[in-house]
């Protein structure tokens, strides 16, 4: 989340118009993540979360994103559903650009998680998996192991003056993950950004996921990947075995992992660490001046890759034993 967008309250006061949620009674930007713009509103029929999209969102997909929203609240899972006017329609224009008014959900994210969230953080991912089961929307992964490479073939100066000799580096991280990446593993629909920051707890338990704006059809288990590197490394960029575990112990309560899929899980943690290092790296010199954001820092993910560089089979800590 961020704010890249400011909004005027006549704009509000048009877009409200459309709507049976009442008038407005507070508006606020939220200065978080990097993706759109985004604003805390509350009207007089309750508290609601307006996106304006920006950047890597394609406008064409976003039909995708909220209907996978909408099933997803259909089917019982926590997540915030969009809003629809009084004509049914749940995309919006605010300044020529798409928006959307969602559901205000309840709850907090951690900054610094246990092993118990990290056991209620794999449970709502495999449930996310479950309850997408036969939603008919399909989108590629436009961040997957094929497009990693080509991001990277414009970014090799970014990458040395953030660390000297870290471009060569990156580049056998990606020929050794386009060699070994795994195929024929069990797909589905991914959240594809599953970090603690697009979670809700509730005291101890998991209560929601949210921002689906990476959603896409791939393997369910480089989901769980993502959300290892997201979850398990410790501030001091150890990873965190105890967590780990934990994490898979909660998804295997709902979804058993195929043996391919746990042998895979090192590539993958691997290759999703180069995922959010490459789109960390690309937005570090990129974020407009004058946003509302902080960019995230990608050496926190260079830390990562050098940790499955040089332990590749650290995920493989023997879940279940």
């Amino acid at each position: 989340m961020a704010v890249y967008t400011d909004i005027t309250d006549e704009e509000l006061t048009t877009l409200l118009a459309g709507f049976d949620l009442g008038a407005p009674l507070a508006f606020k930007g939220i200065a978080e993540g990097v993706e759109n713009s985004n604003f805390l509103l509350e009207t007089e029929a309750g508290r609601y979360i307006l996106t304006v999209y920006e950047k890597r969102v394609r406008e064409d997909e976003l039909p995708f994103f909220l209907d996978l929203m909408r099933w997803l609240a259909d089917h019982d899972y926590p997540s915030a559903a969009p809003v629809p006017d009084r004509q049914g329609r749940m995309l919006q224009r605010v300044r020529g650009k798409p928006a959307v008014i969602v559901e205000f959900l309840t709850g907090l994210s951690v900054r610094r998680p246990t092993a118990a969230h990290c056991r209620e953080a794999g449970e709502g991912l495999a449930r996310l998996h479950l309850a997408a089961q036969g939603f008919p929307g399909k989108r590629a992964n436009d961040l997957g192991q094929a497009a990693w490479a080509p991001l990277f073939a414009r970014l090799g100066k970014e990458a040395e003056a953030l660390k000297p000799g870290l471009a060569a580096v990156i580049q056998g991280d990606l020929d050794h993950l386009a060699a070994h990446w795994p195929k024929g593993l069990p797909e589905g629909i991914i959240h594809a950004d599953f970090f603690p920051d697009n979670v809700f707890f509730q005291g101890p338990k998991f209560a929601a996921a949210f921002d689906f704006y990476f959603a896409c059809v791939d393997a369910l288990a480089y989901d769980i990947a993502v959300a290892l590197n997201a979850w398990c490394f410790e501030p001091d960029g150890s990873f965190n075995i105890t967590s780990a575990r934990a994490m898979l112990t909660g998804y295997e309560r709902h979804r058993p992992l195929s043996a391919a899929e746990r042998a895979a899980l090192p590539i993958l943690a691997h290759g999703a660490a180069m995922r959010f290092f490459l789109t960390r790296l690309n937005d570090w010199g990129a974020t407009p001046a004058g946003a509302l954001v902080r960019p995230k820092d990608p050496l926190e993910y260079e830390r990562k890759l050098a940790v499955h560089r040089e332990a590749p089979d650290l995920v493989l800590f023997g879940a279940g034993a």
